[in-house]
């Protein structure tokens, strides 16, 4: 390969030192259980008071998954907290320094900007793709840097529209800038995404020492392009490096709620994880940068045996890829610190949901992978908090309704004291009311607590950023109440999903509807009548056998009772609307107005395609090809046939001792 020399031996050190690596996992992992361990005494103390029956004994064992779940995001979230508020880096523990661009060590090395696309909106993603573009020539770097549109869509219409507006993006861009432009359209979309980047780097990537791979929403701003080339330069060893994408673009209430709080959590969150996985972090399928060495070498994904939900071509293969880099020695970092990193969101509750359904279907996959010989630990633990994610909401409504049975259970024999024969003194009922308080009380700080953390960073450091400190604090307080009411949505939701991935349904991976609309109300009922109607089966029943235990149901079962006005009217775009311009849930990418965001919004407006008879589109050409080969990875168990002669052999030679 051209350019910098790559490291052969992936097991190298890294340059930037990462102290106390060991510790931070263990000191990660020991708080974790500690505080999971405490929250599980005070159940089975709570359970035990009256003795435990195998439904309690049910309830504690789906108590413990879900709250150690909960202690797991809290734990992260609390040493983000620290090490933003002090401006700490969170992999060498110093403090917080802008990346340097070595211009003469780019000029070394050549980088590809890949984007995948499946039957997007043609003029979306030219926009895109232009302005991510445009801005890298900003910059003066952009001759050592080729951009390649990698078309999946099989949508014969949507194929001729890209193939014009390619044309005249072409046009715009001039003949020098346009010889670094690239689209290539695989007619047979085998293997999807994984297969797309599959044919890009057996036929182009050893041009390349990395590819930046953005998705079909993505904006990347030049100066973040340059700042993540300079990274993988400086570490040599790393294999991957991501970015956060911060959501930006949105009009609707839901898009500007998610939008709102992924800028004010995830750099926290995200700050605290990169502190405790250190060099093994994960891949999140885009907006970051990867050594193409490394993954022609690693990433090579086989087709699992077997039949769904673990069987089959892997479907989530970011957090596979990166347990692959991992696997043969590669970092993968996170660097929560660069900015300019955008993505966009679905834009209401519903094509979020349908997002989450694929996502669901990938990351239970994961579990699959599991007995895996020779991925490492931290991968497998990616692989189950992954899974979890999805697995906790079935298992929080699981829980519901245990309680509930338990609480009318023990409300229809409230009144009986002598539960055997021959029993010559009352069963006295016991409440723990203290501990069933305490907690209550320990759940909700594990949950609000960290939200209440990035509020506090974000007045310090980011105040302004948000409108200013009235402005934040409202916003944040609105967020917390709508995610609260919006929670028992998402849990049935996700709970079905769960379901249907372990009853072997399939999902179809389209291209995602990322506009914002208002969701009709038939749209709106249609999805959510079943669960409206259970909920106030639900509700009644509690409230006919124990009134006390149904008030503490409430929230869920209004969320639910509610759940198609909430689906309609989060959609609303002028509700979006009205309240940016009174400055809730603004964010820096508005109050900044970063001139990329901006120059899509114009851009966005300006491409028209031209009409077919104006001109004659032929097949774009494409670069002499540089053919190389991915090898095919195995996830079986290594020495697993060398075992079986070793058992072969003392076999023989017990039969020949004792013949």
């Amino acid at each position: 390969m051209s350019g910098i020399q790559m490291t052969s031996n992936s097991n190298s050190t890294h340059n930037t030192a990462m102290p106390f690596k060991k510790a931070r996992v263990w000191l990660f992992s020991l708080l974790v259980l500690a505080i999971s361990a405490y929250g599980m005494w005070i159940m089975f103390d709570i359970l035990n008071s009256n003795g435990m029956t195998p439904l309690e004994y049910a309830l504690l064992a789906l108590f413990s998954i879900t709250f150690t779940w909960i202690v797991t995001a809290f734990c992260s979230g609390c040493m983000g907290f620290i090490l933003q508020l002090f401006r700490i880096d969170p992999l060498t523990l110093k403090r917080q320094k802008a990346i340097k661009i070595d211009e003469q060590a780019l000029s070394k090395t050549r980088t590809a900007v890949v984007m995948p696309i499946y039957n997007e909106d043609t003029q979306r993603v030219i926009a895109g793709f232009e302005v991510s573009m445009r801005s890298l020539i900003k910059t003066g770097q952009f001759a050592h840097y080729d951009f390649y549109l990698l078309s999946d869509t099989q949508d014969p219409e949507i194929a001729n529209n890209e193939l014009k507006a390619w044309h005249a993006l072409s046009e715009r861009l001039g003949d020098d800038v346009a010889k670094q432009t690239f689209y290539r359209r695989r007619e047979d979309n085998k293997h999807r995404k994984v297969g797309n980047l599959t044919d890009f780097c057996e036929r182009w990537g050893s041009k390349y020492e990395h590819m930046i791979v953005l998705d079909a929403d993505s904006i990347m701003t030049g100066q973040c392009m340059l700042e993540l080339t300079s990274s993988m330069i400086n570490n040599p060893q790393t294999g991957l490096i991501q970015t956060i994408p911060i959501p930006v673009r949105q009009d609707t209430f839901f898009g500007r709620f998610l939008q709102f709080a992924s800028v004010l959590y995830s750099p926290m969150l995200a700050t605290g994880s990169a502190f405790w996985q250190t060099n093994q972090a994960n891949y999140w399928g885009h907006n970051a940068i990867i050594r193409v060495e490394a993954f022609i070498d690693c990433c090579g994904l086989p087709v699992l045996e077997g039949n769904a939900p673990f069987g089959g071509e892997i479907l989530s293969h970011d957090f596979v890829e990166a347990s692959l880099l991992h696997r043969a020695g590669w970092d993968v970092l996170l660097l929560s610190d660069i900015q300019g990193s955008y993505e966009e969101v679905p834009s209401n509750i519903l094509d979020y949901a349908i997002r989450d359904r694929r996502w669901v279907q990938g990351n239970i996959q994961h579990l699959g992978l599991l007995p895996s010989s020779g991925l490492k630990m931290m991968s497998k633990l990616h692989f189950l908090l992954g899974a979890t994610a999805y697995i906790s909401s079935l298992i929080w409504l699981s829980m519901l309704v245990l309680s509930t049975i338990d609480a009318v259970t023990r409300a229809m024999n409230s009144n009986v004291y002598f539960n055997q024969a021959y029993q010559l003194f009352p069963t006295w009922q016991i409440a723990k009311t203290d501990l069933i308080n305490s907690l209550l009380f320990v759940t909700i700080v594990l949950l609000l607590l960290p939200k209440l953390m990035g509020i506090i960073v974000t007045l310090i450091h980011r105040n302004k950023q948000f409108g200013g400190s009235f402005k934040l604090i409202l916003g944040s307080i609105i967020e917390t109440v709508f995610a609260i009411i919006i929670a028992p949505l998402m849990m049935v939701f996700h709970s079905y999903f769960v379901v249907c991935v372990f009853l072997g349904k399939k999902v179809t991976w389209d291209a995602q509807p990322r506009t914002g609309r208002m969701v009709p109300w038939k749209e709106a009922i249609g999805y959510t009548l079943i669960a409206t109607l259970v909920a106030i089966a639900w509700g009644s029943v509690a409230y006919y056998y124990t009134p006390t235990f149904f008030w503490w149901l409430s929230p869920i079962l209004v969320g639910l009772i509610l759940a198609a006005p909430i689906v309609r009217y989060s959609s609303s775009i002028g509700f979006g609307v009205k309240l940016r311009k009174m400055g809730i849930f603004i964010c820096p990418s508005e109050v900044d107005n970063d001139d990329t965001l901006a120059a899509l919004r114009v851009h966005e407006q300006e491409i028209t395609l031209p009409s077919d008879e104006v001109a004659n589109f032929s097949i774009p050409e494409l670069p002499p090809e540089h053919a190389s080969v991915m090898p095919i990875q195995s996830f079986k168990r290594q020495g697993l046939s060398k075992r079986k002669r070793v058992l072969n052999a003392h076999q023989q030679i017990k039969k020949k001792l004792f013949n």
